[in-house]
């Protein structure tokens, strides 16, 4: 059941997708360069390039430390968002408990990845993601989850 006052499934929708022009974590290093972590790859300041997330994985890094995976595992999170939010624009059957809770755990996993780049001397990580995260689920789906609630 929709509440009046939460957006509509097809602007819940866009603002689910403008978080794949969001760096879902940044990091800063001592010396001044930057890498800007998306869901699908990463953009470094010094010098300029882009790797994608399966080079990432794949290609470029073996042995990958546990906190990394967590970049696609919160990838993995937030397609199943995006996917519950196409189901509720399309059909207009969205558990809105489902679609919130895959970002809040991708909120969590996205800290993990912060938190494993903050603790490398000399860095330190942001974990932007965490806050898109969890102002998305707040402001798209906390009204019909607290109405589901007090019922």
């Amino acid at each position: 059941m929709s509440n009046p006052s939460s957006p509509s499934p097809l602007a819940r929708l866009f603002v689910l997708l403008t978080l794949l022009a969001v760096p879902w974590s940044v990091q800063v290093f001592a010396v001044g360069d930057a890498t800007f972590v998306f869901a699908w790859g990463l953009v470094n300041t010094n010098p300029l390039s882009v790797t994608t997330l399966f080079d990432f994985l794949f290609v470029y890094t073996r042995g990958l430390p546990a906190y990394i995976l967590a970049w696609p595992l919160s990838t993995l999170l937030y397609t199943a968002a995006v996917a519950s939010a196409v189901v509720g624009w399309r059909t207009g059957r969205e558990d809105p408990r489902v679609t919130a809770g895959l970002l809040v755990v991708a909120a969590v996993a996205q800290v993990r990845l912060a938190w494993g780049f903050s603790v490398q001397p000399g860095r330190v990580a942001l974990p932007v993601a965490t806050v898109a995260f969890l102002a998305v689920a707040w402001w798209g789906y906390w009204a019909e989850i607290r109405d589901a609630i007090t019922r």
